[in-house]
């Protein structure tokens, strides 16, 4: 699995129209998944990010959004996987598709919300208007471990 996380001062989520998730300040993460992922991936990933030491604790940035309690906002981003090797049109060849990627994003979720972190989400497969404001900027990309 991959993910792109974000600090943010907000971040909110439209589809159709409609606000599907919103949050304070927190991470904004976009997580995409390819096919050897599992949920011990998606477990893995929900640690990894709930550990980061990248929130504000007063004038210090070395908080973990696990010790603050702070709300994040998991978006579903299957682009992350894009093949850009050949020509000018991307391949997503490397995402999983839907059936499989879906419950490892709600795995992810669930793993956040069992570390004590209040989540919001994106709508699964829709077209999605994602807006946010980057605190700092201050953007990391984390995967899982290859597989053995």
């Amino acid at each position: 699995m991959r993910a792109v996380v974000q600090r943010v001062t907000s971040a909110s989520v439209t589809v159709a129209g409609e606000v599907v998730g919103r949050i304070g300040a927190g991470l904004l993460v976009l997580v995409g998944v390819t096919h050897s992922d599992t949920e011990a991936d998606a477990r893995w990933l929900a640690g990894k990010v709930a550990g980061l030491r990248v929130l504000r604790d007063g004038h210090r940035d070395e908080a973990a959004a696990s010790a603050l309690g702070a709300p994040v906002l998991v978006v579903s981003q299957f682009t992350l996987y894009a093949d850009l090797n050949s020509g000018r049109r991307p391949s997503w060849s490397a995402a999983a598709p839907g059936q499989q990627a879906e419950p490892l994003v709600a795995a992810f979720c669930a793993e956040l919300r069992a570390l004590g972190l209040p989540v919001e989400t994106g709508r699964f497969g829709a077209s999605m208007a994602v807006q946010s404001v980057n605190d700092g900027p201050l953007t990391l990309l984390v995967e899982t471990p290859a597989p053995r």
